[in-house]
């Protein structure tokens, strides 16, 4: 279906389903029509791949990627939309809509049952209040995507693609570069949504890393030291982490990685982060 992006076929729509936009999920529906054949251009998907949508709204990203896609599977946690889906989406015979909380369903078994032999992306609008749990669900527990590409809010955006070291990286800047590579790939205007958001928007694709540096019990370190170093960033690290028994010891070990004494989270590499954490 065509013109999804357009305000009268939006009202339309609405009135003959009945449907209200929901502040609580987050929905904000793109008007703007660059953005979604945009996206889908760049997530990576092609002919012989599948793909996987977080929350279709009325079908306007969903649309671009099946044109594009062997397959497309969306999970979707609103109920209300699956009729409406069903009309939008009624030309493509590649979309199969699952009902349910992407925090919820295995994404794993959806993955192996769906898309079997194909190279698997994920492409989607995320809702902003949930932008974090989201993307470290999809990561932590590495499941075969080739790259995660998304809309999230601007700042979120900056922050999660922020160079180490930088003072715009943070905890999650870490475990993003830690699993893939992240890019911002370009910027969305507010007013290009209805109802527009009071905060802009960018585009992120994150390649998914086919194989990591630290062993299961390293990356259990990994974690536990960024998480505690962020938590108290404004300290210098001697003053955070006991990596050994006094202080001077702690400095002496850090100075022996090449990390400053007086080093704060936000001057460290993730490599330095991962010769951390593979200490005895």
């Amino acid at each position: 279906m065509e013109n999804l992006t357009n305000l009268s076929v939006i009202r339309d729509l609405c009135e003959r389903y009945q449907f209200s936009f929901s502040k609580g999920l987050g929905q904000n529906f793109l008007t703007n029509p660059g953005i979604c054949p945009k996206m889908a251009d760049l997530c990576g998907v092609g002919k012989d791949s599948g793909v996987i949508e977080i929350g279709a709204g009325f079908g306007v990203l969903t649309n671009e990627l099946a044109k594009r896609a062997k397959k497309v599977v969306v999970i979707e946690i609103d109920h209300r939309l699956l009729p409406v889906l069903n009309e939008t989406l009624s030309e493509h015979e590649n979309v199969k809509v699952i009902l349910g909380d992407v925090m919820k369903v295995d994404l794993l078994r959806i993955i192996e049952e769906e898309f079997f032999g194909m190279d698997v992306f994920l492409c989607a609008n995320l809702p902003y209040y949930l932008t974090s749990p989201i993307l470290m669900r999809l990561l932590e527990q590495r499941l075969p995507l080739s790259a995660v590409t998304v809309m999230v809010q601007k700042e979120a955006a900056k922050r999660l693609t922020a160079k180490m070291p930088s003072k715009e990286a943070g905890a999650v800047t870490a475990a993003v570069r830690y699993y893939s590579d992240p890019a911002l790939l370009f910027q969305v205007n507010r007013g290009s949504f209805t109802p527009s958001p009071k905060v802009d928007s960018a585009v992120i694709r994150l390649s998914v890393k086919k194989k990591l540096p630290l062993t299961e019990k390293e990356e259990e370190r990994l974690f536990f030291l960024i998480r505690k170093a962020y938590n108290n960033r404004r300290k210098t690290l001697v003053n955070t982490l006991s990596l050994r028994e006094t202080k001077e010891e702690t400095a002496s070990l850090l100075t022996s990685l090449g990390i400053s004494a007086t080093a704060r989270p936000e001057e460290l590499s993730l490599e330095n982060w991962l010769s951390l954490a593979k200490l005895a």
